[in-house]
C-alpha cells in the first residue's frame, strides 16, 4: 500500500513543480505527469531488477559509452573530413546504441558468472570424467596421494576453501597432534596441486545455513552432481543419508586387503589383554587388531591363532579366533 501511494504522490508533485516553476501552462502540466509516469517506470523496473543486475547494468553502460568514446577517437584520427562529417551526425544515437548494447551485454552475461566454477566440472565431464569433493581427513590420511597417482581415481578433485580453512585451524593449533595432522594435511594437498596429471580445484562455496564441515562437503558434491572422496565413518553415513555417492578410502584398502578365511592358521603376537575374560589382543602388520580366545595369559608372547570369524566393516576389520598353543 505505501508504495502505490509514494507513486500517487509522485504523479502528483511532478505536475505542480513543471507548473509551478518552469512552465505554468497545461503544455506545462502535461510535461509534469509524463516525467512523473516516467519515475515511476523506472521504480516499477527497479523493483523487478536485483541490485546486482542494477550495478552491472550500469557498469555495462559506461562501459559501451567509454568504447564509443574509444570509437570516436580512432575515427577522428584517421583525418577523412568524410567520414567524420557522417560520424558526427549520429553522435546521439550512437552513444545511446553503444550504451545500451553494453547494458545487455553485462546483464545477460552477468549469472554466468557464478557458474564458472560448474562450467569446469561440466567441461570435466563431458571428457569422461567425474567431481570428488575431498573432505579434510582424505587429505590428512594421505593415502588419495598414492591412489592418483596409481591412475585409479581419475576426474577433478575438488578442495572447498572451508575445508582449507579448517585445515588451516588444525595446522595453527596448541595441540601438538593437530597441528601435526593439519600440517600434513597442508603438505599433502600441496603435493597434489604440483602434480600436473592430478587436476584439483580450490572452490569458494559457501554454506552459511549448514554449520559443521561435514555437512557442507555432502551439500558442495549434492549441488555439483560430484562425489566425496573421504576416510570419516560418519561423513559417509550422511552422504547416504543425502543420496551422495560417497568413495571411503577405508573401504578400498579393506576390499584390497589379503582374505583371511575361517579354519585358517596365523601368528599373532599378543600385546594387551581384552575386554572380556581370558582375551589377548594383537595387532597384523597391515594394523587389523586381532581377539583370541584364551589368548590374556599370553600376553607378551606369540601364538598361532586359528580364524573363527571375521568382522568387516567401513570403520575397519577384526579378526576372531583361538589360540592353539604358543609358537615356538
Amino acid at each position: 500500500m505505501g508504495i502505490w501511494i509514494f507513486r500517487l504522490l509522485v504523479l502528483i508533485v511532478c505536475p505542480a513543480l513543471v507548473y509551478l516553476q518552469i512552465n505554468p501552462t497545461p503544455k506545462g502540466i502535461v510535461l509534469g505527469v509524463l516525467i512523473g509516469i516516467m519515475i515511476v517506470g523506472v521504480e516499477f523496473l527497479v523493483e523487478q531488477v536485483n541490485l546486482l543486475t542494477a550495478v552491472s547494468g550500469m557498469l555495462g553502460g559506461a562501459a559501451g559509452i567509454l568504447l564509443s568514446q574509444v570509437i570516436d577517437y580512432l575515427v577522428i584520427q584517421m583525418n577523412i573530413h568524410a567520414i567524420s562529417r557522417y560520424w558526427e551526425s549520429y553522435a546521439v544515437l550512437r552513444y545511446f546504441a553503444f550504451g545500451v548494447l553494453g547494458m545487455i551485454v553485462t546483464i545477460r552475461k552477468f549469472p554466468e558468472l557464478d557458474e564458472l566454477d560448474k562450467d569446469v566440472l561440466k567441461l570435466s565431464r563431458r571428457r569422461g570424467a567425474e567431481l570428488k569433493v575431498v573432505d579434510s581427513s582424505a587429505i590428512i590420511d594421505g593415502r588419495i596421494m598414492d591412489i592418483c597417482e596409481t591412475k585409479f581415481l581419475t576426474g577433478t578433485l575438488v578442495v572447498p576453501r572451508f575445508v582449507l580453512v579448517e585445515l588451516q585451524g588444525l595446522a595453527d593449533s596448541p595441540d601438538t597432534l593437530k597441528r601435526a595432522r593439519g600440517r600434513r594435511g597442508l603438505d599433502i594437498l600441496a603435493r597434489l596441486q604440483e602434480n600436473p596429471e592430478i587436476p584439483v580445484r580450490v572452490m569458494d562455496k559457501e554454506y552459511p545455513g549448514i554449520p559443521d564441515v561435514d555437512g557442507r562437503v555432502v551439500r558442495l558434491a549434492k549441488d555439483l552432481g560430484g562425489r566425496v572422496l573421504t576416510t570419516d565413518f560418519n561423513l559417509n553415513k550422511i552422504a547416504a543419508l543425502e543420496s551422495v555417492i560417497c568413495l571411503n578410502v577405508n573401504d578400498l584398502a579393506l576390499s584390497l586387503k589379503p582374505v583371511v578365511l575361517p579354519g585358517e592358521s596365523m601368528s599373532v603376537f599378543i600385546m594387551k589383554e581384552g575386554k572380556e575374560k581370558e582375551q589377548g589382543i594383537g595387532y597384523l602388520d597391515d594394523g587389523t587388531m586381532v581377539v583370541v580366545e584364551e589368548g590374556r595369559k599370553h600376553i607378551g608372547k606369540r601364538l598361532e591363532v586359528g580364524v573363527t570369524s571375521i568382522l568387516q566393516t567401513s570403520a575397519g576389520r577384526m579378526i576372531f579366533g583361538k589360540s592353539r598353543g604358543e609358537r615356538a
